[in-house]
C-alpha cells in the first residue's frame, strides 16, 4: 500500500502539471489504462491520483464516460473567474504577512515569449502565499489550477497580455495593494466579457477531438 501511494502522488504531481501546461485540453477524456502503460506502473496508483485530481476540480468523473477534464460552462467560467478574483482582492486586504514577507516571490517579466500561463499562476500564487493563510492559499492553487487549461487554450483571444500581466507584477512588487486590487478586477472583467467566445473555442476544440 505504501509503495501505491507514493507512486500516486508522483503520478498525481505529474498528471496535475499535464493539465497545467496544456498536454490535456478541455472535454478531453483521461484513460487510466494509457496513463500506466505510460508510467510503468498498475492501474492502482493511477487510479489514486486521478480521482485526487477529480476532489481538486481538475478532473471530472462522467462515469461510464469516464475521466475527462472538465470543459466549463459559460456559468461556471464566470463563477470561477469571480471567485478567484475574490480570492485575490482577499488576499491584497489582508497583506504581506511578516511571517511570509521574507519568502515572498520576485518574478521576473522579460519578454512576450515567456510563458504567460505559467507566469499568471505564480503571480497569483505568490499574493496568496504571501498572506500566510493556508486555507486561502490553498483555494488559490486550487482555482490557478482549475484555469490554467482555460488560460492555455484561450491563448491569442486578447492583446496586450504580457503587459497586462507585467503591469499586475510591477504593481505587486510595488506592494501598491489599491492600484492592483484595482487592476486585477480591469484582468479578470475582460475575461468575463470574453467568456462566451472562451467557451465556443473550448467546444471547437473538443470536437477535433473526437
Amino acid at each position: 500500500m505504501d509503495a501505491h501511494l507514493s507512486r500516486s502522488a508522483f503520478l498525481h504531481k505529474q498528471v496535475r502539471r499535464a493539465l497545467q501546461s496544456g498536454h490535456y485540453a478541455p472535454g478531453q477524456r483521461i484513460d487510466p489504462a494509457t496513463l500506466a502503460d505510460q508510467y510503468h506502473t498498475s492501474p492502482t496508483p493511477v487510479r489514486f491520483a486521478l480521482y485526487r485530481l477529480v476532489g481538486e476540480g481538475m478532473l471530472e468523473d462522467h462515469a461510464r464516460g469516464g475521466l475527462h477534464v472538465p470543459l466549463p460552462t459559460e456559468f461556471a467560467m464566470r463563477d470561477l473567474y469571480e471567485w478567484m478574483q475574490r480570492l485575490l482582492i482577499m488576499s491584497c486586504d489582508i497583506g504581506i504577512s511578516p511571517m511570509a514577507a521574507r519568502k515572498v516571490v520576485k518574478l521576473n517579466f522579460s519578454s512576450a515569449d515567456d510563458d504567460l500561463v505559467k507566469l499568471t499562476w505564480q503571480l497569483f500564487n505568490a499574493i496568496a502565499a504571501a498572506t500566510a493563510h493556508r486555507s486561502l492559499h490553498r483555494a488559490v492553487r486550487q482555482a490557478n489550477d482549475r484555469l490554467a487549461p482555460i488560460r492555455r487554450a484561450k491563448t491569442g483571444l486578447l492583446e496586450h497580455n504580457f503587459e497586462e500581466l507585467a503591469e499586475l507584477n510591477h504593481l505587486w512588487q510595488q506592494r501598491d495593494m489599491p492600484a492592483l486590487k484595482s487592476a486585477l478586477r480591469d484582468y479578470h472583467e475582460r475575461r468575463q466579457q470574453l467568456v462566451p467566445c472562451i467557451v465556443a473555442l473550448l467546444a471547437e476544440r473538443r470536437e477535433h477531438l473526437h
